[in-house]
């Protein structure tokens, strides 16, 4: 192994270690438009970066609001989630969250289990790249770090499952290598897609850290895969933004949830045993959804279909979208979404034929319309 851990990001080191290699020091973002080109065009969303979204004052205003009204929810499911991953696999297990988005969720976690059982669990940020797979070299590193422990893998949200697929297409290919067998199972605060059976809810629902890019991820970028700058032995890559300093709330952020972990009802563990009785397999049922919304807006790919609050987020902050829909009467829970729209120039549709409270949709670069 030539991977060697070097420091990065905005977080106290206790809270995370990132598993990337650092190319703070190379330019390689590009514009909204001229990245959109290069993905439809068939260059892969990972070998560049997005230049990050500068938000206005009053999208961090509805920010700030929105984390306050939903911290106790964010709260909430946290704790489900870290009692679930407790209760399946006990105290030898590595917390490894799927870069970036899983990053502040991993870090809520630990700070969970560590405030209600007095145990700091190691916690690492790896990097899974869709159909390129998860950062192998960051898995051998982690299995030599702590031999005898589980793994489980952590993500902000559900979408249509892109992710959850590539990590079990990723598991399966690493046993197949290696002979070593890793639990494909991903932990996620909000599942609205319905797939993954470890979720702190089902309720398709704002997660503030959805509303902001590397300012609420430690200062990281989205994880790199360009084999200009990686090589076969390193971690995926990634930049750290140190110039947004000032701009960052990425500890705010964690630690406005963490304070409302002392509020949290005596029934957690409760409704987390409920869910585990339950054992709910995922059905995948938002892709019927995605399917439905393809066929109305005449849209072949479902890579240019990106549901729920969280992704028609991403859709607003980094590529070209097309159409906002949202379901009838969200209008008050989508604040930030309808501003975001607003400043883009993104029309808003009212549509009901969803699963989910909003989805993104990507323009097909040969539609003009």
């Amino acid at each position: 192994m030539t991977n060697v851990y070097t420091k990065m990001g905005s977080y106290p080191e206790q809270d995370v270690t990132f598993l990337l290699k650092d190319l703070s020091s190379i330019e390689m973002e590009k514009s909204t438009e001229e990245r959109e080109r290069s993905i439809q065009s068939g260059a892969h969303y990972s070998e560049m970066l997005p230049i990050e979204y500068k938000p206005t004052a009053s999208y961090m205003d509805l920010f700030y609001q929105s984390l306050e009204e939903s911290k106790q929810k964010v709260a909430e499911a946290v704790a489900v989630v870290a009692e679930q991953i407790v209760k399946k696999r006990g105290f030898q297990t590595v917390l490894c969250s799927l870069a970036r988005a899983g990053t502040p969720i991993g870090v809520l976690i630990k700070r969970y289990i560590r405030k209600t059982y007095g145990l700091d669990l190691p916690h690492y940020s790896i990097s899974i790249i869709r159909d390129r797979g998860i950062d192998e070299n960051a898995l051998h590193y982690i299995l030599k770090e702590h031999p005898g422990f589980e793994i489980a893998f952590i993500d902000g949200w559900t979408g249509k499952g892109a992710i959850s697929k590539e990590l079990q297409k990723a598991v399966l290919d690493f046993e197949q290598k290696y002979g070593i067998r890793l639990s494909s199972e991903l932990a996620v605060l909000a599942d609205p897609g319905y797939c993954t059976s470890v979720y702190g809810t089902r309720e398709d629902f704002l997660i503030p850290s959805a509303c902001l890019n590397s300012t609420v991820s430690g200062l990281v970028s989205r994880t790199v895969l360009n084999n200009r700058w990686i090589q076969a032995d390193d971690f995926h890559g990634a930049k750290y933004y140190e110039e947004l300093i000032d701009e960052d709330v990425s500890n705010l952020y964690v630690n406005t949830i963490e304070e409302a972990f002392s509020e949290l009802k005596a029934n957690v563990q409760e409704k987390a045993e409920t869910l585990l009785a339950q054992g709910t397999p995922p059905d995948w049922r938002g892709m019927t959804s995605i399917e439905a919304i393809g066929q109305e807006f005449k849209i072949d790919n479902t890579h240019l279909i990106k549901p729920g609050v969280g992704e028609t987020t991403r859709v607003l902050l980094r590529r070209v979208p097309w159409k906002i829909l949202i379901q009838p009467g969200s209008r008050e829970k989508l604040k930030h979404i309808l501003l975001l729209a607003e400043d883009r120039g993104v029309p808003v549709i009212e549509y009901a034929n969803m699963s989910y409270t909003c989805c993104g949709l990507i323009r097909p670069l040969e539609q003009s319309s």
